[in-house]
């Protein structure tokens, strides 16, 4: 319904008594510019003042159904327990020669960090019988958090180390390395924990590791049956060898890894 107009001529009579004192007149005042805003804000057209906010969007149902509010995205699903067994075929090094996993005889690689290396070697021995309980990692490979040796029924718990516990600092931490040059056929490509390449494992259980994008540049030759070779700064020990390359190929060609690194 349309606002009235309001006549200031009729409804302030009192603003053009002559008889009217100075704060009177300009009580007057304020009353007339209060009733004009007023006025103005009623006849203010639709459209022209504050909008009304818009509700978020809805799902529809069938007819007749109530509308619900669109479900948030499912959050991702939480990693999976695994548990595994079998025998114990072969221990797996790292290039500072710490064991940090074993192979399976039906060929299922298990890592374990290798800060428990001397506990896993007092523990599980080539030919054990282990129960494994952990999850599986980017590559597929298992992450052992628990491992029962079950012909003994000793058992290992992944652990942070000891508060206090001496480490070795990391500018000595390749004292030890010796350089390495080695060849061979390739049984499985190694991972990083996310699942990307970062080396090779040879027939021979010997291991070859380099960084994700290194690997990425010889992507045909990180698959089982290729025939490689490599040289770097690593270990060998009564438990297998493993070794960084600085360069890396097939024999007799490989190439440099890094621009100032040793070959």
């Amino acid at each position: 319904m349309a606002s009235r107009p309001i006549n200031l001529a009729v409804e302030q009579p009192a603003l053009r008594s002559s008889t009217m004192s100075t704060a009177q007149r300009v009580r007057a005042a304020a009353l007339s510019l209060c009733l004009v805003t007023v006025a103005c804000a009623a006849q203010t057209p639709p459209g022209e003042g504050a909008r009304t906010p818009v509700p978020p969007p809805v799902t529809v149902g069938p007819a007749g159904a109530l509308p619900t509010m669109a479900a948030p995205p499912a959050p991702p699903a939480a990693q999976q327990p695994v548990a595994a067994t079998g025998t114990v075929s072969r221990f797996v090094i790292n290039p500072e020669g710490d064991v940090d996993g074993f192979l399976l005889s039906d060929g299922s690689l298990v890592h374990f960090p290798p800060h428990m290396s001397s506990q896993l070697v007092s523990v599980v021995h080539s030919g054990d019988p282990v129960r494994i309980a952990g999850f599986r990692d980017g590559g597929g490979n298992l992450a052992a958090q628990q491992i029962v040796n079950e012909r003994t029924s000793q058992q290992i718990a992944d652990q942070p180390p000891p508060v206090g516990a001496l480490r070795t600092p990391p500018a000595l931490r390749g004292a030890g390395l010796v350089k390495l040059s080695v060849k061979g056929a390739v049984a499985r490509v190694t991972t990083a924990p996310r699942g990307e390449p970062d080396g090779v494992m040879l027939t021979n259980g010997t291991i070859i590791k380099m960084t994700p994008p290194a690997a990425q540049r010889f992507a045909g030759l990180m698959r089982p049956d290729a025939v490689v070779a490599a040289t770097g700064y690593g270990t060998r020990n009564q438990y297998g060898e493993a070794l960084q390359a600085t360069a890396f190929g097939t024999p007799g060609n490989v190439t440099q890894l890094y621009n100032n690194g040793p070959n």
